[in-house]
């Protein structure tokens, strides 16, 4: 039997909206002189829309566009769009790349046994690709990451919490959702895995520890290492605790 694990990128592999996705869109503002600044809490709101070109066009209201002397033309717009995603992905990766993003416990060590095993590895994300390989490759290392398939940005036309990517993966990967366990931290993403059939383990974070997770196979507030960063249930519906780390027997319990 082949399985395959599926993670998310940006608070999965590393909490990285926080520190990495929100300068980089404010440092993105400041380089084209447009007149807004994402606080904390305006970044938690938009969020909630799924894809970074998707966040960047939720501020073209017809007010925005006028006092930012922007087209009105939506193909202009359009353009004008992939020009601030380009910069702005261009800043977010040299951040990850200069090590400014630390992985998130657990994700190196679960990978190690995947592979292994003989599981199948993949990135399921909403980011452009050349972000998560960045970000792939700070957390695991280069030749972990050269393991992987990865789906990113705009591979579907429709974005999670739509399953479009994780229908992609299973089909791309091979195997139905009963052998896949995805590693999700939204809930967006958990009700896109979930539309999929898939088992999901929910790894909460700073953005995310307050959605709603029902559905989750498992909560938690990391994979978990040991001994310094122990894995907290948060979430059991399944039964698979008490535990200190989420491994692959965790993992093969969920789906069963």
């Amino acid at each position: 039997m082949t399985r395959a694990l599926v993670f998310d990128c940006d608070g999965v592999l590393a909490d990285t909206e926080r520190d990495g996705h929100l300068p980089a869109f404010n440092e993105t503002f400041e380089h084209f002189g447009l007149p807004v600044r994402w606080s904390v809490d305006d970044y938690a709101r938009v969020l909630r829309i799924g894809g970074g070109k998707e966040r960047l066009a939720s501020l073209l209201t017809p007010e925005f566009v006028e006092r930012a002397g922007l087209p009105e033309d939506e193909e202009a717009q359009r353009t004008t769009i992939a020009e601030w995603h380009a910069e702005k992905t261009r800043r977010y990766t040299a951040k990850v790349r200069a090590g400014e993003l630390p992985g998130r416990p657990g994700v190196a060590r679960i990978v190690d046994e995947a592979y292994a095993a003989g599981w199948l590895l993949a990135v399921a994300s909403t980011s452009a690709e050349e972000s998560v390989r960045a970000v792939l490759e700070h957390v695991v290392g280069p030749d972990a990451a050269s393991r992987f398939a990865v789906f990113a940005g705009d591979v579907v036309p429709r974005k999670k919490p739509a399953p479009d990517i994780y229908e992609l993966a299973l089909r791309e990967l091979g195997v139905s959702a009963d052998d896949a366990v995805v590693v999700e931290d939204s809930a967006n993403g958990l009700r896109a895995a979930v539309a999929a059939g898939l088992a999901t383990v929910v790894t909460t974070s700073s953005f995310t520890v307050d959605e709603d997770f029902s559905g989750a196979a498992l909560v938690v507030d990391s994979l978990g290492d040991l001994p310094d960063a122990p894995s907290r249930v948060l979430a059991d519906p399944h039964g698979v605790g008490p535990l200190d780390l989420v491994d692959l027997g965790t993992l093969v319990a969920l789906t069963h």
